[in-house]
């Protein structure tokens, strides 16, 4: 297959490097653009941000070059703001986005020493999150996005709130993923493991395709 999996970021590789030191957070993702092309229009952004971390995934609409430089200003926009809310960070996506493709968006901050986790989607990006703890209701937590995408209409993403408790996982994914991928995982297994394992199990190979992986660990 053309263009294989990609473990790396492509936007800037430092950005994995901090996440990778946080002794709080561990994330990883994997990265698969559709067959026939050579770069994906799916990316993502993961970067220490004062306490905690920001969690992004961009989808540019469709794929090829335009969907690429789509979410290339989108990442740029959250990498360049990332102190900001995160409802602030879609209003810079959008003005970064003038001209360009619009783009479905994926956002978490994760503070692990509150415990919580805020986030919000705008159009079709899967988010969910699985408790550690089964005994701990609900056990899962899936994201509700907002209708839209970002650079059409004016979106009014709702940010949402919910506690972490440790080993709790995290993954945030592009519409290149089937639905009722988190039926399917080894909770046991490590980020990288369960990105993996989602991608080569559950893509649809009509489309780019990216999964995040975070978990809140001691």
């Amino acid at each position: 297959m053309r263009g294989g999996l990609r473990r790396r970021p492509r936007h800037d590789d430092h950005h994995e490097e901090v996440a990778a030191v946080d002794l709080k957070i561990e994330a990883a993702f994997a990265n698969l653009p559709l067959p026939g092309q050579t770069e994906s229009g799916d990316l993502c952004l993961i970067k220490r941000v004062g306490k905690g971390t920001l969690l992004g995934v961009v989808d540019g609409l469709g794929h090829g070059q335009e969907a690429a430089a789509a979410a290339h200003a989108a990442i740029g926009a959250l990498d360049r703001h990332s102190t900001e809310p995160l409802i602030d960070l879609v209003r810079r996506c959008r003005d970064a986005l003038v001209g360009l493709r619009g783009v479905v968006l994926g956002l978490a901050y994760l503070d692990p020493q509150a415990a919580t986790m805020a986030w919000l989607g705008i159009g079709n990006i899967g988010g969910v999150l699985l408790r550690a703890d089964l005994g701990n209701r609900p056990s899962r937590i899936t994201m509700v996005p907002n209708a839209g995408f970002i650079g059409g209409e004016p979106a009014h993403p709702t940010v949402r709130s919910v506690p972490l408790a440790l080993g709790d996982t995290i993954i945030l994914c592009s519409d290149g993923i089937r639905d009722g991928f988190a039926e399917t995982l080894v909770l046991s297994n490590t980020p990288q493991e369960i990105a993996d394992f989602v991608i080569a199990r559950h893509l649809k190979g009509n489309d780019d395709a990216l999964v995040l992986v975070a978990r809140y660990v001691r």
